[in-house]
């Protein structure tokens, strides 16, 4: 088992945060996900009609990340969240990249919510997982790049494991060790607002539907929430 903890430090800094953490077992990343392919279409397709559009940087849910990231030293209109640049890569092409069934989940999840989202294989975890501030020591190779080995700033937030930085900038790059792929059967994906008792209702909201588009391709899902008050949770 994995425990996902909230550092200390950074439930100081942010006091509001709220993490849902879906977990699912057993999962089957080579068969159809019908469920996905509808919501991916159903999104595009209020896109062009008008009728819906992806938070952008003047969003209050966007705009939140911004200033986290201004606070730990990152620009976040050079490097931005998850969240926003998945969403100006929809506002500009049309459509959402398609690279396997559990990422396009998450992304279609992440982007219809405005949450931030990502995923780690826990079968590529080594020990524990925290979400704590860097301490300039640890390296992070990240997704696609498997030659790159970066040093994250110090104080900058991110999730670590024993072995190294899982994603820089708290959730801008996931690292390439635990991607997700159509092989991944032991997955923890991440659903994050920095504003609990505002957004609390669509992060749980987010996760439910998260949980809802894995459940049939899973053996078995779960949803927690970490936050300060409750800082721990295990996948």
């Amino acid at each position: 088992m994995t425990v996902l903890r909230l550092a200390p430090a950074v439930a100081d800094a942010f006091p509001d945060t709220l993490i849902a953490l879906v977990t699912a077992t057993g999962l089957r990343g080579r068969e159809p996900w019908p469920g996905t392919a509808t919501a991916l279409e159903a999104l595009e397709r209020q896109l062009a009609l008008g009728t819906w559009q992806p938070a952008d940087e003047t969003d209050p849910r966007i705009e939140a990340w911004h200033t986290a990231y201004r606070s730990f030293g990152t620009n976040p209109r050079r490097t931005r969240p998850s969240v926003d640049a998945l969403g100006r890569r929809l506002a500009k092409k049309g459509a959402l990249p398609r690279v396997n069934p559990a990422v396009d989940t998450y992304n279609a999840v992440s982007v219809r919510h405005g949450l931030p989202a990502g995923a780690f294989d826990l079968d590529r975890v080594t020990g524990d997982i925290d979400v704590r501030h860097a301490d300039g020591t640890e390296e992070f190779t990240p997704l696609g790049e498997p030659g790159t080995v970066e040093r994250p700033r110090p104080g900058e937030v991110v999730y670590a494991d024993a072995a190294g930085v899982l994603t820089r900038h708290w959730n801008h790059r996931d690292a390439h060790r635990t991607r997700v792929t159509e092989d991944s059967t032991h997955v923890a994906f991440l659903l994050e607002t920095l504003h609990g008792p505002r957004d609390g209702h669509l992060l749980k909201a987010a996760a439910e539907e998260l949980r809802d588009l894995l459940a049939p391709h899973a053996a078995r899902t779960a949803v927690h929430y970490l936050s300060p008050e409750q800082p721990q949770a295990t996948a």
